[in-house]
């Protein structure tokens, strides 16, 4: 598997899971459930996990939030799911920190955003008292900081103090540079007030592509802290996964990245999920962690009329899909399979032979039957109405003797 330099990172535990260092790349996501809620949020993060997040945050904005935090762990428990929760915390978490201890025992890591811990002389004080908690309850933090809401005084005195210079320089470029600034001088704060360089990981998210790159190439330059990556606000459907996509994989393959965060719009009533597939994908494109196996699949053009490739690849899509979790557990190994599903005769048996197992289907005016490849091989030929079911029982035959206890065994 193709592997990127990365850069040099200190290792981070969170929960279990190490962010960090020569570790691979965490995946990690959010719920929008109210978390006051602490059964739905418990539902949602079960169905995260089970997804592939390796982290999920959770908002803790209330008194009745920091409640629910320690029955949102409880719910979890009875369900056997293991996953670090992350507090998310704005404005008031040196408040519900301090009078919730359970809630601060019960996160794996809290987050904190240094543009909204307070104004003035409270910011340091206010920081401080997240930064002692976490201390106390040996937890990391994630010094998150977000253009939308960034430190308003130090960008004040920045823009201030650049009007004045001989050469003032364009106001975004102090942003960019103010937004850097935010995130090393809070990390560096954490540290004078005890918390070691070991639990703290940190971010700086906005929500355009370049700037992305920009910002996250100087933090890297300027530390050896663990990055999280994630463009904020990166919008719904494809414009949010394209957008997504765009800005962490020219990071990931520069080095850069040591856990990510598809920041998606759902669409109404629609399944977080996506936004972990999406890591998930961007991952596995790159070559840098493997969650399911592949299928190639040609695009069709007007040698392919026949939608027969285009359901046949759906259907083994979605069996892939419905087989992970089940694969996983009964077959180590197997999320780097290769399928492909081809639909004519001009790239499918060479694509089909690349692959571990594939079906170089008929194009339009050929032949209608379709050779199987396993390994290579040519191994039959495949015709009729149950061409997609009889394909689906190769794979599933491939998968057992491939990555099965005895084939492990054999190696």
């Amino acid at each position: 598997m193709t592997q990127f330099k990365r850069r040099k990172s200190i290792k981070v535990d969170v929960g279990g899971v190490a962010v960090g260092g020569d570790n691979p790349i965490v995946v990690q996501s959010m719920t929008n459930t109210a978390t006051e809620d602490y059964l739905a949020t418990a539902a949602q993060v079960k169905e995260l996990h089970e997804a592939g997040s390796e982290l999920v945050r959770i908002t803790v904005n209330t008194r009745e939030a920091a409640q629910a935090v320690p029955k949102i762990v409880s719910e979890l428990d009875k369900e056997h799911v293991n996953v670090p929760l992350v507090g998310d915390f704005h404005f008031n978490g040196h408040i519900l920190l301090r009078e919730f201890p359970d809630c601060a025992k019960a996160l794996a890591k809290y987050r904190i955003n240094p543009g909204n811990v307070g104004r003035g002389d409270r910011h340091d004080e206010n920081f401080k008292a997240m930064i002692d908690v976490a201390r106390e309850n040996e937890k990391p933090v994630r010094i998150g900081v977000n253009w939308g809401s960034l430190d308003q005084d130090l960008l004040g005195r920045r823009m201030d103090e650049n009007a004045a210079s001989k050469k003032p320089r364009e106001a975004h470029e102090v942003l960019i540079d103010t937004i850097v600034e935010s995130a090393l001088t809070s990390a560096r704060l954490a540290e004078e007030y005890g918390l070691p360089a070991e639990r703290i990981i940190i971010s700086a998210k906005v929500s355009e592509v370049p700037d992305l790159l920009e910002v996250y190439r100087k933090l890297a330059a300027g530390c050896t802290y663990a990055l999280h990556l994630g463009l904020t606000e990166a919008g719904m459907g494809t414009k949010g996964i394209v957008s997504s996509a765009a800005a962490l994989s020219i990071l990931l393959a520069e080095g850069i990245g040591d856990t990510i965060r598809a920041s998606l719009t759902p669409a109404p009533g629609g399944s977080r999920v996506e936004e972990v597939l999406t890591c998930q994908h961007i991952l596995q494109a790159l070559g840098l962690r493997s969650f399911l196996p592949r299928v190639t699949a040609c695009p069709g053009c007007g040698r392919t009329t026949s939608t027969v490739f285009q359901e046949l690849a759906r259907d083994i899509e979605v069996h892939l899909e419905k087989s992970k979790a089940d694969w996983a557990r009964s077959y180590p190994g197997v999320e780097n399979l290769k399928v492909a599903v081809m639909g004519c005769i001009v790239n499918g048996p060479g694509e089909s032979k690349h692959a571990d197992i594939g079906i170089s289907l008929p194009g339009t005016g050929e032949e209608p039957r379709a050779p199987v490849y396993v390994d290579g091989e040519y191994v039959k030929t495949l015709e009729g109405a149950s061409l997609t079911s009889d394909f689906i029982a190769l794979v599933e035959d491939y998968v057992k003797d491939k990555f099965g206890t005895g084939a492990a065994a054999a190696k």
